[in-house]
């Protein structure tokens, strides 16, 4: 074990978005990689509680006044893509300042001495080479590639030390030493597998009667599970969101619905999206083929060496019903799919229609009164920094829609 300096605390933990931010758009339009979801909590949530402190955030300058750097001084910059391990803390936790961290050609960490500088290029007098494992974040569909194994990472973390809350003897329960329940969650007339997996049960989280949950999954705090859902491992469904139906290897990010039936594979879902009733996701071909997926940064479609890929959408976007959406689906910001037949692979943020129907652009203003009621229903304050992330997204997307139109 590394020795612990009592001056750690002066340092400053701010988490940099890298080179690999425009490979995870749309889901970095409206938030840091810092506050990815993969696993049961954020980036950022597994820093601050492997650290014991609060970070701040060092992003994009339209997302800046929501998310500004909080020192200036004596800060330890850290890559948003890296998930921290045991071995990376105690590294960083005693780094000198003009210390750079680093495994081959990526840097982990800076520990600098002010701000501001080019984060990206700059390199300390004294070079640190990690030489362990660690999960980093580049693509969109590391999010749901790599959850589980954040996912039982996130487990102990959260649950070491602590006792869970008992299950009601209604359920059926394979392996229950594997599963931990916060306080306040319900769980009735359920089915639950935790053999050789974790099942991670969230503060006032609800299981309806019928739901048959096989792990490693996640149900984080306040979100409800409709009755007879089926719920696959690999799958993390983030806060305060409503799910029914078949899902298996999916990561919700939180405040997201899908709370009908239909199928849901190796897919991301950001923020305050809706899947309406029907809606339905490939995530196979029918060919049997590795999937492409739409990369903003190359604006085209990037290989991504998997045989199994669903949909990525981002925030506040929706389907309506009995949508069927292809293999490898990218949907921006904002944007409402609907119609008959299958969906094009990509939707450029505030787009309107899909199918056979004509593609038309939903209006900025009506989109941000919509984003205000559907905060209203989760008790939620839509500010004004959010409507300008908002008309910011919508200004630097401008060019995808206008590709679509062409």
């Amino acid at each position: 074990m590394l020795f612990l300096r009592p001056y750690i605390l002066t340092m400053n933990i701010v988490l940099f978005d890298n080179n690999h931010r425009g490979d995870l758009l749309p889901l970095t339009f409206t938030r840091p990689q810092a506050d990815i979801r993969v696993g049961i909590l954020t980036i950022r949530e597994k820093w601050e509680k492997r650290l014991g402190c609060t970070t701040s955030t060092y992003t994009q300058a339209y997302l800046s006044r929501k998310y500004p750097v909080s020192a200036k001084e004596n800060i330890l910059f850290v890559s948003a893509s890296v998930c921290p391990t045991a071995q990376l803390v105690d590294i960083i936790q005693n780094m000198r300042l003009g210390d750079t961290l680093k495994q081959k050609d990526k840097i982990i960490a800076h520990y600098v001495e002010e701000f501001p500088i080019n984060v990206e290029d700059y390199c300390g007098k004294n070079i640190i080479e990690f030489e362990g494992e660690y999960t980093s974040i580049e693509y969109l569909w590391d999010i749901f590639t790599k959850n589980e194994q954040e996912l039982l990472l996130d487990f102990y973390l959260i649950t070491q030390n602590r006792q869970s809350q008992p299950l009601s003897n209604t359920n059926q329960i394979i392996s229950p030493e594997n599963i931990f329940v916060e306080e306040g969650a319900s769980v009735e007339c359920a089915i639950i597998n935790a053999k050789n997996a974790k099942v991670y049960i969230g503060k006032n989280a609800e299981i309806m009667e019928g739901s048959l949950l096989r792990g490693s999954i996640a149900v984080c705090e306040s979100t409800q599970i409709k009755m007879g859902a089926k719920i696959y491992g690999g799958t993390t469904i983030g806060p305060f969101s409503k799910i029914g139906g078949e899902v298996d290897n999916v990561v919700i990010f939180g405040y997201s619905n899908k709370a009908h039936d239909g199928y849901l594979g190796n897919s991301v879902l950001g923020e305050w999206c809706n899947l309406g009733a029907g809606t339905n996701t490939s995530n196979l071909k029918n060919n049997y083929d590795t999937v492409r997926l739409w990369n903003y940064k190359t604006k085209t479609f990037q290989r991504t060496n998997l045989q199994f890929c669903g949909l990525v959408m981002g925030d506040h976007s929706k389907s309506g019903i009995n949508v069927m959406f292809n293999t490898g689906t990218v949907v921006g910001v904002s944007a409402n799919v609907f119609g008959a037949g299958y969906q094009r692979n990509f939707y450029p943020s505030f787009h309107w229609g899909g199918g056979t129907t004509p593609v038309q652009d939903y209006k900025l203003d009506f989109a941000i009164d919509v984003a205000k009621r559907v905060y209203e229903r989760r008790n939620r304050i839509f500010t004004d920094m959010d409507s300008q992330i908002l008309y910011s997204v919508h200004n630097l997307t401008e060019e995808f829609r206008k590709m679509e139109n062409d």
